[in-house]
């Protein structure tokens, strides 16, 4: 296999972000120059150690693979400079929070983080801003390049021939499913009743009576923070949370606890118990109100109207997605439910009450409306629709058509980044130092360090 600067890791750049730095680099060094980017030593030090931290498997020349990966990330950054290619300051913010919640939550806290890392949170920000800053840039020049491949039958058929049968992937059973789903209304008394559970929790919390913490384990009904005292490390600019209850979190003061307030989970009070900028540790308890059968049975009445005009014919079930669905995850995917792979799920990502529902499916068939509880205990009702299904087999252009256009799309995209990069660093003043000389990895950029008598 030609040596290629691999479409997925220039896609992922994980190794712009390194923040491993147990010591001090006393001695630093450049071994890598790009135009007027520089890699330095310890920053393929302190990738490896990442790497090595996560788990991953290295390859005896981690440390070549490593250098040629970076200085690809800088060669595209340097382009991106160039084209004047725009990345905002919001952008780059976002994605540092992303990764910080991250790593909160692989490290159980941000005390624990901030042991490990051995600097605060505060400074991680401040150490990842200009990788990340080089990771949207990269990314983004890296996709105006390759943006215009396609790709077309002829060129499909023509990747498939080539690849020797035994090479040739063995698929599970896999299904493509969609659902409808609605949460039946609970009755204003029961509203009311978790409303003034709540503000009876508030009025023992604040009078000294019980803690939020012990409150919350036994009364919350959010099984995601209940056992670790109600309690949450958010950030302002988090887009998973609910908009009212972030920034109702946002409103207090520390120590303070909220009057009860609706979300779209249902009701809540929050403390906050920390804050620090845009950070911030807080407590909340949840109570959902109750559904009755009898509401539960408008849910039914409801689905088996929808499920007989499918059926019918009448309606289409995208339509019926958009028009009904209570589902956020799959309703702007017309109902189908998304995995790792696009739309083509095995039996073990689906839950195991959906995968019920559908023994007895034949393809194209809508099931009867079954009742359904999410993972905060919400009770609501759903019909399934089975669109396609494959049996255990191997790879096939009849079957797995789409997913043989994508590999061979990738393959063409990583043949046009290869030559864009074999063009393209000859113009560009390069040095490798000489601890690399011998990377088999490196022959291209070590080839146009001599073109140029600059190593």
């Amino acid at each position: 296999m030609k040596n290629k600067i691999l479409l997925a890791v220039i896609s992922c750049l994980v190794l712009t972000t390194s923040w491993a730095q147990p010591k001090k680099v006393l001695a630093d060094k450049i071994v890598g120059v790009v135009g007027n980017k520089v890699v330095l030593k310890s920053d393929i030090d302190n990738s490896i150690i990442d790497m090595q931290r996560q788990g991953m498997e290295l390859p005896p020349d981690a440390r070549c693979l490593t250098l040629e990966q970076s200085m690809g990330i800088k060669a595209l950054v340097l382009q991106a400079e160039k084209d004047s290619i725009p990345v905002t300051d919001e952008e780059v913010e976002t994605d540092i929070d992303n990764q910080i919640r991250y790593f909160i939550s692989q490290y159980g806290s941000k005390e624990e983080l901030e042991k490990v890392a051995g600097k605060s949170v505060y400074q991680l920000r401040e150490d990842f801003k200009e990788g990340f800053r080089d990771r949207k840039l990269a990314s983004a020049m890296r996709n105006k390049i390759v943006d215009d491949v396609k790709i077309t039958p002829n060129e499909v058929k023509h990747y498939f021939e080539k690849i020797p049968t035994d090479s040739l992937l063995l698929y599970e059973s896999e299904v493509e499913v969609g659902q409808i789903l609605v949460y039946p209304k609970a009755s204003r008394d029961a509203e009311q009743y978790c409303i003034e559970q709540l503000v009876e929790y508030k009025k023992q919390i604040e009078s000294g009576k019980k803690s939020f913490a012990n409150l919350a384990a036994i009364g919350s009904d959010d099984p995601g923070s209940k056992d670790r005292g109600g309690q949450y490390e958010i950030n302002r600019n988090q887009k998973d949370l609910d908009p009212t209850w972030l920034s109702k979190a946002f409103t207090l003061k520390e120590g303070q606890v909220s009057n009860p307030f609706k979300s779209k989970f249902g009701y809540h009070i929050i403390q906050l118990v920390s804050r620090a900028g845009d950070d911030a540790v807080v407590r909340h308890i949840l109570k959902i109100p109750q559904v009755t059968q009898y509401e539960m049975k408008d849910g039914f009445d409801k689905l088996d109207t929808v499920r007989s005009n499918l059926i019918s014919g009448t309606l289409m079930f995208g339509t019926a997605v958009a028009k009904y669905s209570e589902d956020e995850a799959s309703k702007f995917t017309a109902g189908m439910i998304q995995g790792r792979n696009g739309t083509f799920l095995t039996i073990d990502q689906l839950d195991k009450d959906m995968v019920a529902m559908m023994q007895s499916l034949k393809v194209g068939e809508y099931s009867k409306p079954v009742e359904y509880t999410d993972d905060r205990g919400k009770r609501g009702v759903r019909i399934v629709y089975l669109k396609t299904r494959t049996e255990p087999h191997r790879e096939n252009l009849k079957d797995d058509y789409s997913k043989v256009a994508q590999r061979a799309l990738e393959e063409k995209k990583e043949d046009v980044l290869e030559k864009w990069f074999n063009n393209k660093i000859k113009t560009y003043h390069i040095q490798v130092d000489d601890e690399f000389k011998d990377c088999k990895a490196m022959q291209k950029w070590i080839e146009a360090s001599q073109s140029t008598g600059k190593n």
